[in-house]
């Protein structure tokens, strides 16, 4: 399957202000705000006491002008390692991605020990917990996107959001103060809201890959073009 070609679109930044510095970008270890979602975390931890199971904190440089955005951890991922796409498929060919293009370094080893950093990145979720069946509801995307927008007002050099799957996609959107319709769908849309550049990717997941719906070169474009335009290459 082909990339689809990249095109842009400007969209005017809805009338918002986000938070000041000091707003919670990261929800407590225990956040009981999701049911469903808090639910879901007992039982894992009860099930694997040894797991993080908790709400996955962002990782990444807090000088970042690359902000990369997920749906929710994975069960075997982030909600067991505690690092966003840190043990599972996904985060393979992310985080591999990340460094092909600089915006990491060290080696990816899956575990949140390895030593791997990012680089003028930082990597994200719209959800921070866990979801049954991968799947979020669209209250828990509300009561959780505070936290989303406070991690957007705190990184003061951003310019670059790669979105990861249509859900992610309408996330950020809202909490840039946009309708969930302002950047279109598809893989290598690009949109400017406000300041911000927002680049559509599908999700890096392994049935999008094993399906070909998504080829390496395919996600390996959607970085370059990030990487060309805040390298000035444009």
């Amino acid at each position: 399957m082909q990339m689809s070609a990249s095109r842009t679109r400007s969209e005017p930044l809805a009338s918002v202000s986000l938070p000041p510095a000091r707003a919670i970008a990261e929800p407590p270890r225990d956040c009981p705000l999701c049911p469903r979602l808090v639910a879901y975390r007992e039982a894992n931890r009860a099930a694997e006491p040894a797991w993080f199971n908790g709400p996955a904190p962002s990782f990444g440089d807090p000088a970042a002008r690359l902000l990369v955005v997920g749906l929710a951890p994975g069960r075997k991922g982030a909600n067991r390692t505690g690092r966003p796409f840190t043990g599972d498929y996904a985060g393979e060919l992310l985080y591999t991605t990340l460094l092909k293009f600089g915006f990491a370094q060290g080696v990816y080893k899956a575990r949140p020990d390895d030593g791997f950093t990012l680089k003028d990145c930082m990597v994200t979720n719209a959800v921070r917990c866990a979801p049954p069946q991968n799947k979020t509801l669209p209250v828990e995307e509300a009561t959780c996107r505070p936290f989303l927008i406070a991690r957007l007002g705190q990184l003061p050099n951003l310019s670059a959001i790669v979105v990861l799957g249509d859900v992610a996609r309408k996330n950020v959107l809202k909490a840039l103060g946009a309708k969930a319709n302002a950047a279109e769908a598809g893989h290598g849309v690009e949109t400017d809201i406000g300041r911000y550049r927002i680049y559509s990717s599908y999700h890096c997941s392994r049935l999008n890959t094993n399906t070909g719906r998504l080829t390496t070169p395919m996600f390996e474009a959607v970085f370059d073009r990030v990487r060309r335009r805040l390298d000035g290459a444009e």
